[in-house]
């Protein structure tokens, strides 16, 4: 009997070590996987990891509905651009329609043929106020830039003084000169009228498209949504501005000889033909009366065109 019992001990004892050591070693792998993967507690997530994912989903909503409101550029919004806020669509189309006729008639009166009075008066009407539009837009651009910075920095100093963000705004929009303090007046009023931030700051992006207020409206749009230090991301981001406005500078020095060169070799042929054209108009004059003389031309304009726009390709970088 004492031996049945014993033998029976023996092969419960030797099944129980059988079944722990066959399972309990996948089971360990398992867990120690788990802690592993997690690095951390069940139950506690990552604060660091919460707040990049909310910052990232964020940044990806703000640029969906920029991309949204991408639409056609009108001639209001291109005069909004240009700061010609009292000058009506209406006007601009006139005085393009007065000034095309007007160069027309000008070049039939000079005895021109009726395809080179409207090419004339197509690049008069046409291509002129919108060359002075972008030139206007990209002046009232620079001018922004250049105070956009200070701007920034007041509204640190206001945040950290105590201030909420809306008063800081209207101090910047009472204390700047035009175009910064027009479009931060802009943002303001639009605000009081119940727009959101991000929606106001979507609208001021679109009257001054520059890659500036787009990280303006990134950095406050993600702080209004994640939350966090606004005066730090700020700070860093006036850092940054004042960076690239530093890095401009310097492109601008270093490409200044090849700028030069570009504008004399782009301007002899047309100088020395007006040259020509004044001081003995007969030995020019074939070119403009005779149709082989007007293919000559296109021809020239063309190639002229060509070169120049791969000279300003080569001196034009991007930073």
């Amino acid at each position: 009997m004492g031996l049945v019992l014993a033998v029976m001990l023996l092969v419960l004892l030797g099944g129980g070590a059988v079944l722990a050591f066959a399972g309990g070693d996948s089971r360990s792998k398992a867990r120690v996987a788990a802690l592993g993967k997690t690095g951390e507690r069940p139950g506690k997530p990552d604060a660091n990891a919460l707040r990049k994912k909310n910052m990232q989903a964020a940044l990806k909503e703000f640029e969906k509905k920029q991309a949204e409101n991408r639409t056609t550029v009108t001639i209001r919004k291109r005069l909004d651009r240009a700061g010609l806020f009292t000058t009506s669509p209406k006007t601009f189309w006139i005085a393009s329609g007065a000034l095309a006729l007007g160069t027309a008639m000008l070049v039939l009166l000079k005895e021109q043929s009726v395809l080179i009075a409207a090419l004339a008066g197509f690049a008069a009407g046409f291509g002129l106020p919108r060359w002075v539009l972008g030139f206007l837009k990209a002046r009232r651009e620079k001018k922004f830039t250049a105070d956009f910075a200070n701007a920034i920095d007041v509204i640190v100093r206001s945040v950290k003084s105590g201030l909420p963000t809306g008063d800081a705004l209207r101090l910047v929009a009472s204390e700047f000169r035009d175009p910064v303090g027009g479009e931060f007046k802009k943002l303001v009023e639009g605000m009081k009228v119940g727009l959101s931030l991000d929606q106001a700051l979507r609208k001021m992006y679109d009257s001054m498209p520059t890659a500036e207020v787009n990280f303006f409206a990134i950095v406050m749009t993600i702080q209004q949504k994640t939350g966090g230090n606004l005066s730090e991301a700020l700070g860093n981001l006036s850092g940054v501005l004042r960076d690239r406005k530093r890095l401009f500078g310097k492109i601008k020095a270093m490409s200044s000889e090849a700028k030069a060169s570009a504008l004399i070799i782009g301007s002899l042929p047309p100088v020395v033909g007006g040259i020509v054209y004044m001081t003995t108009p007969g030995y020019i004059s074939l070119l403009f009366t005779q149709k082989a003389g007007n293919l000559m031309l296109a021809g020239c304009a063309l190639w002229m065109g060509l070169g120049i726009f791969v000279m300003r390709k080569m001196i034009n970088f991007k930073h």
